[in-house]
């Protein structure tokens, strides 16, 4: 349930999976399809404390309104040199472990962050688009926050940030007396495997680290709450299944828990209805097959204001057992991005369902990639149609060798089990801009059908800025080859 307060006709207080809307004179309950917040309430600062036994960042200390916020970290690329394959990131390559920082508020905020280790002379708050102002003196920088946010600090650009998660208060937490709870309060746990039945809520109260993976096996779950679910203690690929994996089930939320540190595939709904992922944070790039959140085979999913950092993909979206059905209706929304080595989006890889369709991602902000953010490979006769990628900002800094920025291209893969190309059809780029470095002509276009039948059609890309420059067909790095037809520039 979410309530609204009124106070001098002011709304506050906004989370959950209901709104209740209405006047001084009363209310009705109405469905809640997106997270909103109106400023105006009296300030409030929730924090919650890190618990004993809990490593915390050296590198920067952080008070919100004069309360002191614990700096967690969050470990990177820990695999040892001789299991790294060339394409893997090298050990150092992304600093020391980054910090984080969570809590909650309401109305207007001071926020002061202290550097101990790194000068703040080039400091940069992103994303842009979040519009902080801050002022730096000394060792310090100081910002005034009225919404909830997920930003990166970065004294260092990519190496070494403070990733700073504000978000709205709790209301009406679950009850941990209720039968139906699987409640962790404050303090260090270490169940290894969490398993929620249906209709049961895993909450996870702030100031909590649960060091283990969850295993949904039911219908009309949630899992929730403040706290860190933790997987820094498995080594790559030795973890308990999944972060949090679930199968074969429905209407699942899960919303405002931070994941670290995970051994490989973080979030991932197999063959799953009506899920919806709100508020979660991942803290990953702590070794390779990290992807964030992989909707396999699953419908009806929904990720929206989520932060993603990780060493491989940030969203994939498979098909990988094509008795399992289609890859349909997904919306991410209101994300922010970050990837290490692999893609920001992968569609199509490693995939055997009949369609993947009716897709939208939209109003996202990309931090900072590598590989190709945005890449569409089709195979084993799948077709993707009917995607909508619009108003997504991304930062360029020439980090590692990135040739394309989009590549639509039906392909044939050693991951295959039929050795037969996809297609593509219907797909719209809008409002995409590029900024930052392109020091070697890199971040470009390449359009590609395989052979006859399996090609790419019916591709828009309107209002596309490169640099301050607006693409068109004929830019440099847009590339347009065989079985592609039907490709508009706006």
């Amino acid at each position: 349930m979410l309530i609204e307060r009124y106070e001098n006709n002011t709304i506050s207080m906004l989370s959950g999976d209901e709104r209740c809307r209405g006047t001084k004179k009363g209310f009705r309950i109405l469905p809640l399809l997106c997270c909103i917040w109106v400023s105006g309430a009296e300030a409030e600062v929730f924090t919650y404390p890190a618990p004993a036994g809990e490593p915390l960042s050296e590198r920067y200390s952080v008070d919100v309104d004069g309360k002191n916020v614990d700096v967690y970290l969050a470990p990177v690329t820990d695999v040892a040199p001789d299991r790294l394959e060339k394409w893997m990131l090298q050990p150092g390559t992304l600093g020391e472990a980054y910090s984080f920082a969570t809590f909650d508020f309401s109305g207007s905020v001071t926020v002061t962050v202290r550097s101990h280790k790194a000068d703040l002379k080039n400091v940069v708050i992103r994303p842009e688009s979040a519009g902080v102002k801050y002022k730096v003196k000394g060792d310090s920088i100081q910002f005034q926050l009225n919404q909830p946010c997920q930003l990166s600090i970065e004294p260092e650009g990519r190496l070494n940030p403070l990733l700073l998660f504000a978000n709205p208060p709790q209301v009406n937490p679950p009850d941990k007396d209720d039968p139906n709870v699987i409640y962790f309060g404050p303090g260090i746990h270490k169940p290894e495997r969490i398993r929620v039945g249906a209709g049961q809520t895993l909450y996870l109260a702030g100031g909590a680290v649960v060091k283990g993976g969850v295993e949904i096996a039911g219908d009309n779950v949630t899992v929730c709450g403040r706290g860190i679910l933790c997987g820094s203690d498995w080594p790559w690929r030795k973890g308990p299944g999944s972060m949090i994996r679930m199968r074969n089930v429905k209407n699942v939320n899960i919303r405002d828990i931070i994941l670290r540190g995970s051994w490989s595939w973080t979030i991932v709904p197999r063959n799953c209805d009506d899920v919806l992922i709100e508020n979660v944070k991942i803290c990953g790039s702590k070794c390779p097959n990290d992807d964030g959140i992989n909707p396999v085979n699953s419908r009806n999913v929904t990720i929206r204001n989520c932060f993603i950092r990780t060493d491989d993909d940030c969203i994939a979206m498979k098909g990988t057992n094509i008795e399992y059905g289609n890859v349909e209706n997904i919306l991410v929304e209101n994300c922010v991005l970050w990837g290490d080595r692999a893609r920001i989006f992968l569609l199509g890889h490693e995939s055997r369902a009949e369609y993947m369709r009716d897709i939208t991602i939209r109003n996202v902000d990309v931090l900072h990639f590598s590989m190709t953010p945005f890449l569409i490979e089709p195979g084993e006769e799948m077709a993707i149609e009917n995607v909508l990628i619009e108003n997504v900002r991304c930062y360029a800094e020439c980090w590692r060798e990135c040739r394309d920025f989009i590549r639509l291209q039906p392909v044939i893969n050693q991951y295959m089990k039929t050795q037969v190309p996809g297609r593509i059809s219907g797909m719209h780029f809008k409002n995409v801009t590029l900024d930052g470095k392109d020091e070697k002509g890199w971040y470009g276009i390449w359009i590609k059908g395989h052979s006859k039948g399996y090609g790419v059609s019916n591709v828009r890309f309107e209002n596309m800025s490169w640099f301050g420059e607006k693409l068109r067909k004929d830019s440099p790095g847009v590339r347009i080859e065989d079985n592609a037809d039907d490709i508009i520039f706006r």
